[in-house]
């Protein structure tokens, strides 16, 4: 007997310039893509900003959806249900990232690549849509008809293998969860 698990994928739109300048080229209102294994969204993994306050400096992150970063930032949920051994492959993936972070960077080459349709491959280097249609793919899981290196945000918020779970403002999102976890607790 197979036990299954879900899986979220968290789009936001943090309102940078750095995210607007995305915008403009995706044309998809959310342009940062996260991975969660979790519905509140307390284990949640991209490549991104390792200081907020410095866009220049990126690479793999574990991100707190609960910092102030995160206030007055649109979002979309969503979720798939997976095989129990893919659900804890992809956790296992998300710790050896976090122990080995130091070896990763931030592909920026990568977003030129999909300005022209081109794929750019860098060692050790992801933008954010790569790095979490990679793990999808490396799990048998295909976010989109195209290559991980060419996938937006946009391309994710698509796909036929999620499910909307929600979209809005982050903050309702997590005070929701928060109140439905608190009630099943005192229930």
């Amino acid at each position: 007997m197979t036990h299954e698990r879900r899986i979220y994928v968290l789009l936001t739109d943090t309102g940078t310039l750095f995210t607007k300048m995305i915008r403009m080229v995706t044309r998809f209102p959310l342009n940062h893509a996260s991975i969660a294994f979790d519905r509140d969204l307390r284990e949640v993994y991209s490549f991104g900003r390792k200081n907020p306050h410095n866009p220049l400096i990126g690479g793999f992150v574990k991100e707190n959806v609960y910092d102030e970063w995160f206030d007055n930032v649109d979002c979309a949920v969503f979720s798939c249900t997976v095989d129990s051994s893919v659900y804890y492959r992809m956790q296992e993936q998300m710790e050896w990232y976090e122990r080995n972070q130091a070896l990763y960077k931030y592909n920026l080459l990568g977003l030129f690549g999909v300005v022209f349709n081109k794929e750019i491959e860098r060692t050790n280097a992801y933008f954010c849509s790569q790095f979490v249609a990679s793990v999808f793919e490396q799990n048998g899981l295909a976010l989109a008809d195209k290559t991980a290196g060419l996938i937006t945000p946009g391309d994710i918020g698509q796909s036929k293998s999620l499910e909307l779970e929600y979209i809005g403002e982050l903050r309702q999102y997590t005070s929701r969860i928060m109140s439905e976890t608190a009630f099943v607790k005192t229930a």
